[in-house]
């Protein structure tokens, strides 16, 4: 007799026990012992296991959230560390507990004053002349050092709180937790993990250290375009020496940044033979919020796991008084602007010229903007305070998404495949959106710059001309043709850590090596020692031999 028994493992902490009943059912000799010791090992092995989340503020918790609410549906029981003021953290959720830290980190405030003055600086370039230009890029490149300088400050106050925290560090000691999420923008996560001696894994796309591959992959910058020069993977020479220049002084001025608020945390509570270096090199798994379809293609590492758009999803439909606004576009179709949760207006002249651009296009306008009604608005524009985006980006009606270039907002309209006109303003806004537009997909523009026929002809170009859509969509197809959904794979190498306790085994040796070992310039300046004294040696040779011969037989002849 043969038994078929269907037993499936759906996913890790899942396992379909209806077919375990009509196995039961329809095989009746079946002992109950079998059958129960068979549940107790699947109840074991379904058994979902306790993270520690500790998260970015702002918009990376959007992304942090997303993944935080799939480990809950698996069974896994979520603990998130959060400052008593944060922004976007709420204390009470349905998907996890909260480790409340009494002072707070003031990361609203610090943004929410610091966007204001940069765009205003921006915005000044407009009227200067070249030097002035030079100089106005310099006042912005001070701002955002000084900003993110102060941050870290903050996050390294907030560190040492922590760890002197007896009671608190005592209970998340005997918590035992499988494993320690985190996002490396801050450096809390990585040292609260090392101190605990748990498995790491970081939901990365940036640390603090720079872009994630520059910090733990190798990154030719023949080819590999730094973060911020807008550069693509086919450089002429002067651009590979813009692309070298930037990296030195990109790097440079990180370190800057970091170190003084890092390192010495480091030293106190680690040890002074702790490299700090590396230390924030000691993930297990690094889940990367990009992919290639977005990036262009580079070297990776085996611990690296690709989980762009994971936050897309199909659209929902749109609440009716929105959705008859888009219908009664007709065959123009919508065009959606948002400049992100940071932004929710812009100055009155800017606001002024874009609006004015509008009313001059046929197609209906969904604009997010919560600054004084612009006088020149058309009625084919709709100002509302929040916009379900990615509903609305996959809305049939949908034609172009005017953004900012946010990560988020950038993977979500290559997932729906809808054209950019793009306005980047702060941080990786510009090189998130040069990316779309060297791969077909966009029109950029410098706010600075921006009036009513520049915006209104960059919306017509993307409207009008067929390859922009074309592009998108192609780049839709690229990104949804995958075996296994961005998510579902986060998840499983998530789950991946806590069975085993790790991933060591995918680590690089490279992590612990230093920049002189890492490059082989010991092994080169060796071997370049060998070549000199073998060559010098060989000189001396022919030359004694030189004198006894030709210089012996001259004087035996004389």
């Amino acid at each position: 007799m043969t038994l078929k028994a269907r037993c499936w493992i759906t996913a890790p902490g899942q396992v379909d026990l209806g077919s375990l009943s009509d196995v039961s059912m329809k095989v009746p000799h079946l002992s109950l012992v079998t059958f129960m010791l068979l549940l107790i090992q699947l109840s074991d092995y379904a058994s979902g296991g306790k993270i520690l989340v500790f998260p970015l503020d702002g918009s990376h918790w959007v992304n942090m959230k997303v993944l935080i609410e799939e480990l809950h549906v698996k069974g896994h029981e979520i603990t998130v560390v959060r400052t008593s003021d944060s922004w976007y953290i709420s204390e009470k959720s349905p998907f996890y507990t909260s480790v409340n830290l009494p002072n707070s980190s003031g990361f609203k405030d610090n943004f929410a004053t610091f966007l204001s003055p940069l765009l205003e600086v921006q915005l000044q370039s407009k009227r200067s002349s070249f030097w002035s230009h030079v100089w106005t890029q310099i006042q912005k490149e001070k701002m955002v050092v000084d900003q993110f300088s102060e941050l870290h400050k903050r996050m390294s106050e907030m560190i040492i709180q922590m760890f002197e925290d007896e009671n608190l560090m005592r209970s998340l000691h005997d918590a035992k937790y499988d494993l320690v999420l985190t996002d490396p923008g801050i450096g809390g996560g990585a040292m609260l993990a090392r101190r605990l001696q748990v498995p790491l894994v970081f939901n990365v796309r940036w640390t603090i250290q720079g872009e994630a591959h520059f910090l733990i992959a190798p990154s030719p910058l023949a080819y590999i375009p730094f973060t911020a020069t807008e550069l693509t993977d086919k450089m002429t020479f002067s651009q590979r020496v813009k692309n070298v220049l930037s990296y030195i002084l990109g790097m440079y001025t990180l370190s800057y940044i970091t170190e003084p608020h890092y390192k010495p945390i480091v030293m106190k509570y680690f040890g002074p033979d702790v490299d700090y270096s590396t230390f924030f090199l000691d993930a297990d798994i690094w889940l990367m919020r990009n992919d290639f379809i977005f990036e262009f293609p580079r070297p990776t590492m085996p611990n690296i796991i690709y989980m762009g758009g994971f936050q897309c999803k199909p659209p929902k439909p749109l609440p009716a008084d929105l959705e008859d606004f888009v219908q009664s576009s007709g065959d123009h179709g919508i065009i959606m602007m948002t400049l992100g949760t940071l932004v929710g207006n812009l100055p009155p002249d800017v606001s002024e010229e874009i609006a004015a651009a509008f009313a001059q296009l046929p197609q209906k306008v969904v604009w997010r903007y919560m600054g004084q009604r612009p006088a020149k608005l058309g009625n084919n524009t709709l100002l509302v305070n929040w916009l379900p985006q990615n509903d609305l980006l996959g809305h049939p009606k949908t034609r172009v998404f005017v953004t900012h270039g946010g990560t988020n907002g950038v993977q979500e309209a290559i997932y729906h495949g809808v054209p950019i006109v793009g306005l980047p303003l702060f941080f990786d806004q510009p090189d998130n959106l040069s990316r779309i537009r060297a791969k077909g997909g966009a029109v950029n523009i410098d706010i600075a710059m921006l009036d009513r026929h520049v915006f209104g002809d960059a919306l017509k170009t993307v409207l009008y001309s067929s390859s922009y859509r074309e592009n998108m969509q192609m780049l839709s197809r690229l990104h949804r043709d995958q075996p296994m959904k961005p998510l579902d794979q986060a998840v499983f190498w998530i789950e991946y850590v806590i069975r085993h306790k790790g991933a060591r085994h995918l680590q690089a040796q490279s992590n612990k090596m230093s920049w002189f070992v890492y490059n082989s310039v010991d092994v080169i300046t060796a071997l370049l020692t060998v070549v000199f004294f073998v060559t010098f040696t060989c000189i001396l040779i022919v030359r004694l031999l030189w004198r006894i011969v030709f210089v012996g037989k001259k004087v035996k002849h004389e």
